[in-house]
C-alpha cells in the first residue's frame, strides 16, 4: 500500500482517500478545489479577516499537493522534497495567485523517478492550478542563489511540504546570510531592486491603473519590509521589528492595516477578473467601488472615491516603506561611517548630510520646528534630507497640528519662507505631504490626497498635481529645461515675487471634487490663504485673479480662433497689465506639462506664444489702438504680394490668382505661406488636378506642426473625405482653415501631427506617401475603405459617456463646441452631419484630452450666414450626439461619400 501522505492532515489524507477510490482524478481534485475557493469566497463576502483566507487558501493547497504527490508515488525522504516558495512560500495565495514549487532532489533521483514527476506536474496543470515549478539539486540551487538575489529571497521564505525537514533546513542554512548575500549586500541588491520596480511606474503610487503588487506603495514594499528584516534580524515575525526599535507599535499596525487592503482588493480583483490579475484596470475599478460600497454623488464618482481610498493607503505603506528602507540603511550600510556632524541652532544638527534632531523631544516642545526643518532644507543645498528618526518624529507630530499650529504666526511666517526659500521648494512640499504635515497645516489640501479624476486626461492625483505644478515653476529656472520651456524661463525671471505663483499653483485645483466651479471655490480659498498670511491687498488679488482664471489661457489657445484680432483684444481686456499676463502664462504651462506630459508639444507651445505675444502688443499699443480686423487683411495682402513680385510675379497675375477668396485667408493664413500657396498654383502645370502641399512649418505661429495644403475644386463632402483620410494616415488634425474662391476651389490648410504629437519631419517617402492618399481620396470623392475597420482601444471603450454638443452664433458664423469621447471616425461623423445640414466649415479647432476630445467648429449655411433659428440649431445639435453616440463597433453608415 502506498504511504499516507506526509503532512498528515485530515483533508490531505481525504484528498488522498478519495483519489484512490475515484475513476477520473482530474474532475475528482477539480471539484475539490471549487468547493473550496467557493468556501473562502463565501467566508470573504462574510467580512472575515483576509490574512485568514489567504493563510486558508495556502494550507488547502499544500493539503492537496501533498496528497497528489503521495498518489504519484513520489517518494517522502531526501531523494525528493516538494517545498513551496514565494509568496506560496510565505503562505500568502489569492484565489489565483502563482503557486511556485521547487524540487530539491537528489542527483540519481529525477532520472529514476522521472515517469511519476512528469505524471505529478502534468495533473496539476489539467486541473487548471497555476503552477511555476523547478527542479534542482542542492548543488544547483546553491550556484543559482549565490548569483540571483530573486532566487535567495525565494529560498529564504521557503516551505517544505512533503520531503526530508533535515534536506530543507541544509538548503536553508546553505543558502542563509553566513553562506552568501549577507545584510548589508542583500539590502543593497533589495534597495536597487526596488528602485528599478519603482521607475518602472514613474516613481509614483498615483498611477491611473496600478498595481496592486507592484507599483509604489503596492504588496512589494510590504514584502520588502520583510525580506530585510529576515535577512537582517534572522526572523520572519515582523512584530520582531517593533522589540528592535525598528518599527514603533503604530507603524506596525499601519503596516498590517494597508497590507490587508491590498489583499482584500486583491481578492476581489482575482475573482473579477477570473484569473491573476494585479492591475486595477479601468474596467475592474468600476466593479471594485460597488463592491466596497462606494456610490456616485456630488462629492465624486464612486470609482473616484475607491481610488482615492486606494491612494491614500499606498501613500501610507510607501512613506512607511521610505521609513524603514532608510532605517535598514543607517543601520546596515551605514553603521560603520565616519560622521560628519555641525550644528545648526539648538534644535537641529546636520549629521553626514542628512538633518537631525537635538532630541526626541524637540517636535512637542517646540512646535513650530515641524514647519522649520523643511525651511532649514530649503535654505540648505547640501541637506539631503532628514534622517529616518526624524521622519518618525514628524510623523508622530503631524497628528498633533491643528487650529493653535494654523494659528501660530511662526508657522505661518515659516510657510511663507519656505515658498520664497532658494532650494528644492517643491521636494519639501512632497515631503510635508508624505509625512502627513501638509493636509493638517492647510486642510483644503488635506482634501485633495490621493483624489484621482476618473479620465486619461489627468493622469495624477490632485494633490500629486499640484505639487508637480509647482515643480514645474521651478524647472523653469533651471538651464537644462531653457529650450524646452524658453518663453516660461524668460518670463520667470522678471517675475517679482515667485511666491505668488507658487501660491497660484498650490490653490489653482484646491477645491477639484467639492462639486460646482472649482475656479472660484478655489479662489475663495486662495482668498482666506492670503488674509491668514499678511499678504497685501495687490498680490491677495493677484493671486485670487490667477486661481479664478487658470484655465483662461490654455482655452482661449486651444478653442478659440487667436488670428482673429478681436480674439485678442478680449484677452487682453481680461488681462488688463502685462504682469498679470506674464504670471498666467507661466502657471498655465506649469500646469499643462503637470497635468500629463504627453500634452506639452511644440504645436500647444506655439499656440500659448502666439496668444501670449498677440496680448503682449496689444497691451503695449494700448487695447482700444489694438489694429481692427481689416487693417490685418489688408497688410497682409501687400505683404504677400511684396514677397511674390521680389520672386518675379506680377500683382496683376496674383490677384488673378487668388481670385477673390474669403476674407478671413488672409486673416488666418501669413504672408510667407499665402506665399507659398500662391507660388505653386500659379506654377502647376495640370490645373484639375488637387494640390497637395506639405511642410513642416518653422514660423512661430505654426511652430512645431506640419501644414498640409489642399487646392482642389470644392465640393461638399471634402471635409469629410480629407479627416478620414488623415485618420488612415495615423495625423491628428489640430486645426483646419477651410477658404474658397470665386471660382468654388478650396484653398484649405491642416496642421497636423503624428502619433507621438510631432511633426511629420524630414522624410520623403512618408511625405510621397501622404500625397499619393490624399490626392486619391479627393478625386475619388471617398475616405479609405478600411478607415472604420480600427478597434477602439481598451482605455477608450470604457470611457463611454453621452457626447454634449452647444451650438451658439455671432454675427458672421454658428460655433458648434463638442466634447465626445474619442473615437475612431468622429471628424468624418461630424463632417457627414455638416454635409445633411448643408453646411459650410469655415474652421476646425481641434483638442484631444485623453480620452477626450474638446472640439470647436466654425460653420455657415452656403450663403456664408450664420445658422440662427433655434429650432435648427436643436436639430443640428441633436443630430451631432446622435452620430456620435452610435454604440459597438463604431460602424459608419456609409462608407463612401458619393
Amino acid at each position: 500500500m502506498i504511504a499516507q501522505p506526509s503532512t498528515c492532515s485530515e483533508r490531505s489524507q481525504q484528498i488522498y482517500a478519495r483519489l484512490n477510490t475515484c475513476e477520473h482524478a482530474i474532475e475528482t481534485l477539480r471539484a475539490v478545489n471549487t468547493d473550496t475557493m467557493a468556501e473562502l469566497n463565501r467566508r470573504y463576502e462574510n467580512n472575515e479577516d483576509i490574512a485568514n483566507l489567504v493563510q486558508a487558501r495556502s494550507t488547502f493547497i499544500d493539503d492537496l499537493l501533498a496528497a497528489v504527490w503521495t498518489w504519484c508515488g513520489l517518494p517522502q525522504d531526501r531523494d525528493m522534497c516538494l517545498i513551496a516558495v514565494g509568496g506560496y512560500g510565505r503562505g500568502e495565495l489569492h484565489p489565483h495567485s502563482d503557486i511556485d514549487l521547487m524540487i530539491l532532489v537528489e542527483p540519481q533521483a529525477e532520472e529514476t523517478h522521472k515517469a511519476e514527476l512528469e505524471k505529478f506536474v502534468t495533473l496539476l496543470w489539467d486541473i487548471k492550478l497555476d503552477i511555476g515549478h523547478s527542479v534542482r539539486t542542492m548543488e544547483q540551487c546553491i550556484e543559482t542563489a549565490g548569483r540571483d538575489i530573486s532566487v535567495v529571497t525565494n529560498l529564504m521564505e521557503s516551505r517544505l511540504i512533503t520531503g526530508d525537514p533535515a534536506a530543507h533546513q541544509e538548503l536553508r542554512a546553505a543558502t542563509g546570510p553566513n553562506a552568501m548575500w549577507d545584510s548589508r549586500a542583500f539590502y543593497q541588491a533589495k534597495w536597487d531592486e526596488q528602485k528599478a520596480r519603482h521607475r518602472k511606474y514613474a516613481d509614483t503610487e498615483y498611477n491611473l491603473e496600478p498595481n496592486l503588487k507592484s507599483s509604489p506603495g503596492g504588496l512589494r514594499d510590504v514584502q520588502t519590509i520583510g525580506w530585510i528584516a529576515k535577512r537582517h534580524f534572522q526572523t520572519a515575525d515582523l512584530e520582531q521589528l517593533v522589540a528592535r526599535n525598528f518599527l514603533t507599535r503604530d507603524e506596525f499596525r499601519l503596516l498590517n492595516e494597508g497590507r490587508d487592503f491590498l489583499w482584500l482588493v486583491r481578492w476581489a480583483l482575482h475573482n473579477l477578473a477570473g484569473r491573476a490579475e494585479d492591475r486595477l484596470l479601468f474596467e475592474h475599478q468600476r466593479e471594485l467601488a460597488k463592491k466596497f460600497g462606494f456610490i456616485d454623488s456630488d462629492e465624486g464618482l464612486a470609482i473616484e472615491k475607491f481610488m482615492q481610498l486606494y491612494y491614500r493607503w499606498a501613500l501610507a505603506l510607501s512613506g512607511l516603506n521610505d521609513l524603514v528602507v532608510q532605517l535598514y540603511d543607517e543601520a546596515i550600510l551605514r553603521a560603520c561611517d565616519p560622521e560628519t556632524i555641525h550644528s545648526i541652532n539648538q534644535r537641529f544638527f546636520v549629521r553626514n548630510n542628512y538633518i537631525d534632531v537635538a532630541n526626541d523631544k524637540v517636535f512637542k516642545t517646540t512646535p513650530s520646528a515641524v514647519m522649520e526643518i523643511f525651511v532649514l532644507m530649503a535654505q540648505n543645498e547640501n541637506i539631503i534630507g532628514p534622517r529616518a528618526s526624524t521622519i518618525r518624529l514628524l510623523r508622530e507630530a503631524s497628528e498633533s497640528i491643528g487650529d493653535d499650529f494654523r494659528n501660530d504666526p511662526r508657522n505661518r511666517q515659516a510657510f511663507i519662507r519656505l515658498l520664497r526659500s532658494p532650494y528644492k521648494i517643491a521636494t519639501q512640499l512632497q515631503r510635508m505631504n508624505r509625512f502627513g504635515i501638509l493636509g493638517k497645516y492647510l486642510p483644503e489640501f488635506g482634501r485633495i490626497v490621493g483624489k484621482m479624476q476618473h479620465d486619461l486626461f489627468h493622469i495624477y492625483t490632485v494633490d500629486a498635481h499640484t505639487i508637480q505644478v509647482v515643480k514645474n515653476m521651478r524647472l523653469f529656472a533651471h538651464d537644462e529645461f531653457a529650450d524646452r520651456y524658453s518663453l516660461a524661463a524668460s518670463i520667470l525671471k522678471r517675475l517679482p515675487k515667485l511666491e505668488l505663483l507658487y501660491i497660484a499653483g498650490l490653490y489653482h485645483d484646491i477645491a477639484k471634487g467639492r462639486g460646482g466651479d472649482h475656479s472660484r471655490m478655489g479662489a475663495i480659498d486662495a482668498a482666506a490663504f492670503c488674509t491668514r498670511h499678511g499678504f497685501n491687498a495687490r498680490d491677495s488679488h493677484l493671486v485670487v485673479w490667477l486661481v479664478n482664471n487658470h484655465l483662461l489661457m490654455s482655452s482661449t489657445s486651444q478653442r478659440k480662433d487667436i488670428t482673429d484680432p478681436e480674439v485678442i483684444r478680449e484677452f487682453a481686456l481680461e488681462m488688463q497689465d502685462q504682469e498679470r499676463l506674464d504670471y498666467l502664462y507661466a502657471l498655465t504651462v506649469a500646469d499643462i506639462n503637470a497635468t500629463n506630459p504627453k500634452l506639452w508639444n511644440s504645436w500647444r507651445a506655439s499656440l500659448l506664444r502666439q496668444l501670449y505675444l498677440e496680448t503682449r502688443r496689444a497691451l503695449r499699443v494700448s487695447v482700444e489702438n489694438y489694429s481692427h480686423k481689416s487693417d490685418w487683411i489688408e497688410d497682409c495682402k501687400e505683404n504677400a504680394i511684396r514677397l511674390l513680385e521680389d520672386k518675379g510675379y506680377d500683382a496683376d497675375d496674383i490677384i488673378a490668382c487668388w481670385n477673390s477668396p474669403d476674407e478671413d485667408y488672409f486673416l488666418r493664413e501669413t504672408p510667407t505661406d499665402i506665399c507659398w500657396h500662391t507660388e505653386a498654383i500659379l506654377r502647376q502645370k495640370d490645373k484639375s488636378a488637387p494640390l497637395i502641399l506639405i511642410k513642416d512649418t518653422t514660423s512661430r505661429q505654426y511652430e512645431g506642426a506640419t501644414q498640409i495644403f489642399v487646392y482642389t475644386q470644392s465640393y461638399p463632402q471634402l471635409f469629410a473625405v480629407m479627416s478620414a483620410s488623415f485618420e488612415q494616415l495615423q495625423l491628428s488634425i489640430q486645426d483646419a482653415r477651410i477658404f474658397r474662391n470665386a471660382s468654388d476651389y478650396s484653398i484649405d490648410t491642416y496642421i497636423v501631427l503624428d502619433p507621438e504629437g510631432e511633426p511629420i519631419g524630414n522624410d520623403p517617402q512618408r511625405t510621397d506617401e501622404i500625397k499619393q492618399v490624399l490626392r486619391k481620396a479627393v478625386i475619388e470623392r471617398r475616405s479609405p475603405s478600411n478607415q472604420w475597420d480600427k478597434l477602439v482601444t481598451r482605455q477608450l471603450k470604457y470611457f463611454d459617456y453621452p457626447s454634449d454638443v452647444k451650438i451658439s452664433h455671432d454675427d458672421v458664423k454658428t460655433i458648434v463646441e463638442l466634447v465626445s469621447p474619442d473615437r475612431p471616425g468622429l471628424l468624418a461623423r461630424v463632417s457627414r452631419v455638416f454635409l445633411d445640414f448643408d453646411l459650410h466649415l469655415q474652421n476646425a479647432r481641434i483638442c484631444t484630452l485623453g480620452e477626450r476630445v474638446e472640439d470647436v467648429f466654425f460653420v455657415t449655411d452656403q450663403d456664408g450666414n450664420p445658422v440662427t433659428e433655434p429650432e435648427r440649431q436643436e436639430a443640428l445639435r441633436s443630430a451631432l450626439c446622435a452620430s456620435l453616440d452610435q454604440k459597438a463597433g463604431l460602424t459608419p453608415r456609409v462608407q463612401a461619400f458619393e
